[in-house]
């Protein structure tokens, strides 16, 4: 068993100013976007220019912001939300949806790519690599704010969280923060090295998040307030997540099947 390294989530206070390391990590999140975002933009037939790539981050980041606080409120938190309207901005508390967040982006890239005239797809497989660094990034912030922990488990590198009763549990935060964070962003920053058709990118991204999401869901208990939807095993994030896969799939078979009309018209 591994011992939890109980840290403060407060990084830092200044009088009533109080800095959490939940927000440390999406600002890392966002200077990854940034940096990575710009060294994208070099390249040849790039949808954005370098000097762009911090106007598309601002709309992304209220688009991960809203979207994400709106979806954990209306996906997983509705109850709360309606007794206690004031919940909607308790952030440094944690409670981001995944789902949420990425709606909003969807919903920011198409808002900036109408105004600029960069293809929406075209867009949405620019920002597809980059979108692990926040990912990861978040996750760390819930494993330092002892939230989302995993089921029991006998393994050597279970933890005791703090609040989680006596039992060694899987730390299902880091299992994300490596496998939809640093294996994630592995994957989609090869796979777009090389000139792909428009929609493969954004594609693979869909479904090789959703099948690591999947995948650590078996082992990642639910909230408490909602449970398992079914069979002893099937979460909210599960059924969240199915689409995702299904769209990827759909959007990289249209992709390679129009590359091949192309190629042999």
């Amino acid at each position: 068993m591994l011992t939890y390294p109980d840290i403060d989530p407060i990084a830092l206070q200044l009088g009533p100013l109080r800095i959490h390391w939940y927000g440390i990590t999406y600002l890392v999140g966002f200077l990854g976007f940034w940096a990575l975002g710009v060294l994208r933009a070099k390249q040849p037939h790039s949808p954005v220019t370098p000097e762009q790539v911090g106007d598309m981050l601002f709309y992304g980041v209220l688009g991960v912001i809203l979207g994400g606080r709106l979806g954990y409120i209306f996906f997983y938190n509705l109850p709360a939300f309606l007794n206690d309207p004031l919940i909607l901005f308790q952030i440094w508390q944690g409670g981001m949806s995944f789902h949420g967040g990425l709606i909003g982006v969807v919903i920011a890239a198409a808002i900036y790519s109408r105004r600029y005239q960069t293809g929406f797809v075209r867009l949405c497989d620019f920002i597809a690599p980059m979108m692990p660094v926040g990912l990861g990034a978040g996750r760390i912030g819930n494993f330092i704010n002892g939230e989302l922990w995993g089921a029991p488990t006998s393994l050597p590198w279970g933890m005791i969280f703090p609040g989680a009763g006596p039992e060694p549990r899987h730390p299902s935060q880091l299992y994300e923060a490596l496998l939809e964070g640093v294996l994630l962003f592995v994957i989609l920053w090869l796979f777009s090295n090389k000139a792909r058709p428009t929609g493969a990118v954004c594609g693979l991204f869909l479904v090789a998040y959703g099948a690591f999401r999947c995948l650590v869901e078996f082992v990642r208990l639910p909230d408490a307030h909602i449970g398992y939807l079914a069979f002893g095993w099937l979460t909210l994030g599960q059924v969240l997540t199915l689409p995702m896969i299904v769209l990827g799939l759909a959007l990289m078979t249209f992709a390679y099947r129009g590359q091949g009309r192309r190629e042999t018209a």
